[in-house]
């Protein structure tokens, strides 16, 4: 019987904690495939990680469970920039760590600037380090191109670095080797990926800072600077709901080249960060059911992927346009930065509510959207409860 429902894992707390993997995500992946190894239900990992490249985390992941990875089966946080394409042939600055030049240039970004390249054309920016600070006065730099827009891929390594350079490049317009005039607002487009304040690794500790720390530096130093909010071109990563929009069409790719023929109506989000895996299910969740109701009104089905003009002039859009996905339902597991109240260990449910918002600046604190459709122990659980919500075997 072909599936109707697919998975989105997180990875980070949910299958591994840092370089460790988490005893029931094989087990879950021992249920989720054949006896050849093969997965029988499509299958996303839907990460904010983005300090690698698409291909090193299948292969991380497919290391981990056991089983073969497709990179056709991971969303990095940045994964969605592919999507938009008025921004690929401006020049960019990107921050972040990691193969960052490679990321952007994959994702179809033509003129790529980094960190390190602007650093080094104007070393007279980049003063808090002294053992860095030039000797001598360097000569001008004068053949460097003008910044267009700003990628922030993930948290960089020297913060005071990439915070000044990108705070200088906003305040000169994408010029920064010239003298400051006028404050330009608004500046120049940023696009953000990866708003998590907190992620879990191995420490004893609750959580490690993620790049929402380093956003949230960045935007009250702009703030403090000129006396005027930091806007975003775009908020990319969970919970945004593009984000989720891109997980269900690979989803529904993978269901096609499987064979499957039955449409893929429902998705199980299996996190374990409040604030960015279940907030993100839960709001692309009331985007397909508005969705759903708008269609109802319109009297027409389409589907939330398709735009009215592809609907029009791709055939091969226009039975897909007739399948809406149905749901998307959070599942939070206590194995990351989630964790039960330990006075009721045996009783997972019995979990305390999240009484501080960790998320974005951008994003309402909706009390109703970091609770959880159903918690569970770890992702075994999330995996057979879902099976079991859709009598599959």
């Amino acid at each position: 019987q072909p599936p109707a429902f697919g998975f989105l894992f997180d990875i980070d707390g949910v299958l591994v904690r840092g370089s460790q993997v988490i005893p029931a995500a094989r087990d879950a992946f021992r249920a989720l495939s054949d006896g050849g190894g093969q997965l029988r239900v499509p299958v996303v990992f839907l990460t904010n990680a983005g300090n690698c490249l698409r291909k090193a985390k299948a292969e991380e992941l497919s290391h981990a469970l056991g089983l073969q990875v497709s990179p056709e089966q991971v969303i990095l946080s940045h994964s969605p920039l592919r999507l938009f394409s008025e921004f690929h042939q401006k020049c960019v600055l990107v921050a972040g760590q990691g193969p960052v030049e490679e990321n952007a240039r994959n994702l179809g970004f033509k003129h790529v600037v980094t960190i390190e390249a602007l650093r080094k054309a104007f070393p007279l920016l980049d003063m808090v380090d002294q053992t860095r600070r030039p000797k001598e006065l360097p000569p001008p730099t004068t053949d460097f191109p003008t910044i267009e827009g700003v990628i922030l891929f993930g948290e960089p390594v020297r913060w005071e670095t990439s915070l000044q350079l990108i705070i200088d490049v906003l305040l000169s317009n994408g010029n920064p080797g010239a003298e400051l005039e006028d404050i330009p607002y608004p500046h120049l487009p940023v696009l953000a990926c990866n708003m998590d304040l907190l992620w879990m690794a191995e420490a004893k500790m609750p959580s490690r800072f993620g790049h929402g720390t380093f956003l949230l530096c960045l935007e009250n130093i702009y703030k403090k600077v000129t006396g005027r909010e930091l806007k975003y071109e775009a908020l990319i990563g969970k919970p945004s709901t593009v984000t989720y929009r891109y997980a269900e069409y690979l989803i529904k790719q993978q269901a096609e080249k499987q064979g499957w023929k039955s449409p893929i109506r429902r998705l199980y989000a299996i996190g374990d960060n409040p604030m960015s895996d279940i907030y993100g299910a839960n709001l692309y969740n009331s985007y397909l059911k508005s969705a759903q109701q708008n269609d109802v009104q319109a009297g027409v089905k389409r589907s939330p992927l398709a735009t009215s003009a592809q609907t029009e002039n791709q055939p091969e859009q226009r039975e897909d346009c007739n399948i809406s996905m149905e749901s998307c339902e959070s599942i939070l597991v206590c194995t990351g930065v989630y964790r039960h109240n330990a006075e009721a260990p045996g009783n997972p449910e019995e979990c305390v509510t999240e009484t501080v918002f960790h998320g974005h600046r951008d994003f309402c604190f909706d009390p109703s959207l970091v609770e959880a459709s159903y918690i569970v122990q770890d992702v075994n659980d999330a995996v057979q409860l879902a099976f079991k919500k859709e009598n599959w075997s």
